[in-house]
């Protein structure tokens, strides 16, 4: 029997959700094997919508389905997570009810397609409907304390695509070639879907993808007036590329061979030069010391979520842990490693505290206060004159990535 148009593309979500939900991976980690077998880059990118939509709604699907059924379904059952893909494609991709009962009771072959049936059709006469926020669970709603309703108000869309200029002196050039958005100098925002590689500018290097947060440590630093600047876990190199931008002759560190890669090839494409070194910032020891450090911490990524939906179900305490500790390690080095009179700028992509203001505690450096003239419109560095960015501030404009940025300067 010939199987329904699209199934591949479902079959594809379906493990992806199970790598997450199941395994503990990431989207990134999981998809190339989950869509192995999907030929269209089109079936890929359903799959990975449907696959973030269920995690980034997932509490309040679930409360849909319980309350269609007389027996709660376990969590791990599979015809709990077919029912999460049926109503996610309804509610959030517009996918018409007949067009998912006929791509999404197939999974279930030998299961019970009849329940996943009478569930969904149930749901879809009582018109059921998602709330305007994501619900977070209740483990992560606890850990984000007061901020947390703002930030899953933050999470509902993916985000918008948000370039990075090599020359922010054109920013009005490109805003006009690009229809862009531009929240501050140097910084383009388009709607999602943008297909990257086909718009003006990516060939000549002209700009790079990067969320805006994740802009701003870098733009601390200033202009680099041919100094020397160590990115440390520099890769896929955003922030090298920024750093380049802005004068400095930077050493760009990370332990990952295909990361440096990618770091590699965006050098080639933007004509930028820097220095790599693939090694363990942990046992790594430097020739010389540098004017200014960038440490861009390996993270939980917790203030990725508005493209990252999974961190909300792969992130606890034990992830938590181990990341802190690595920061702190990886801080105590970086801080022997400065000038004196040199500056240092720690960053996590993090929403916890322990990745970002109980690390800034520790450092013994003497503090360089982020200025608000500094930063975006809307954005205001905290009383300790840190940086604390979450998926809620700058919503009227499309929103920013939760970061944790703070400066120091060596005596």
């Amino acid at each position: 029997m010939a199987q329904p148009q699209g199934i591949h593309a479902r079959k594809a979500a379906l493990r992806l959700l199970d790598a997450v939900l199941r395994r503990g991976e990431t989207l990134d980690v999981a998809f190339g094997a989950a869509t192995s077998d999907v030929r269209k880059f089109e079936d890929k990118a359903l799959a990975r919508a449907i696959a973030g939509e269920v995690l980034r709604w997932l509490v309040d699907l679930d409360a849909a389905i319980d309350s269609a059924t007389k027996q709660k379904l376990p969590d791990d059952a599979k015809v709990r997570t077919v029912l999460r893909m049926m109503l996610a494609q309804w509610l959030r991709l517009d996918t018409p009810p007949h067009a998912v009962i006929a791509t999404g009771l197939p999974l279930l072959a030998g299961g019970p397609r009849r329940l996943a049936h009478g569930v969904f059709s149930t749901l879809t006469k009582r018109e059921v409907a998602l709330p305007d926020a994501p619900t977070l669970p209740a483990e992560v709603a606890a850990r984000w304390g007061e901020p947390a309703s703002a930030i899953a108000a933050g999470l509902a869309e993916p985000p918008p695509l948000d370039l990075t200029l090599r020359d922010p002196a054109k920013t009005e050039v490109w805003k006009a070639k690009l229809a862009a958005d531009s929240l501050m100098p140097g910084h383009l925002r388009l709607p999602r879907g943008e297909s990257v590689e086909k718009l003006a500018g990516f060939a000549d290097g002209a700009w790079w993808v990067q969320d805006l947060a994740a802009s701003i440590p870098a733009r601390l630093l200033g202009a680099g007036e041919g100094r020397h600047a160590l990115d440390l876990c520099a890769a896929p190199g955003g922030k090298t590329l920024q750093l380049a931008a802005q004068g400095w002759k930077v050493t760009a560190l990370d332990i990952s061979k295909r990361r440096l890669d990618l770091l590699k090839a965006n050098l080639k494409r933007t004509g930028f030069a820097a220095g790599t070194v693939r090694a363990d910032a942990l046992t790594w020891e430097p020739k010389h010391q540098f004017d200014a450090i960038l440490l861009d911490a390996p993270c939980t990524a917790t203030g990725t979520a508005r493209r990252h939906p999974d961190v909300l179900h792969r992130i606890g305490p034990r992830q938590i842990e181990e990341m802190a500790e690595l920061q702190a390690a990886l801080l105590e080095r970086a801080q022997g490693w400065l000038k004196p009179g040199g500056t240092l700028v720690y960053a996590t992509c993090s929403l916890e505290q322990e990745e970002g203001e109980a690390q800034a505690e520790r450092v013994t450096l003497t503090p360089k206060p982020v200025l608000a003239d500094e930063l975006p419109a809307g954005i205001s560095p905290t009383e300790a004159g840190w940086l604390r960015t979450d998926p809620g501030m700058l919503a009227e404009a499309g929103g920013l990535d939760g970061f944790f940025v703070a400066r120091w300067t060596a005596d």
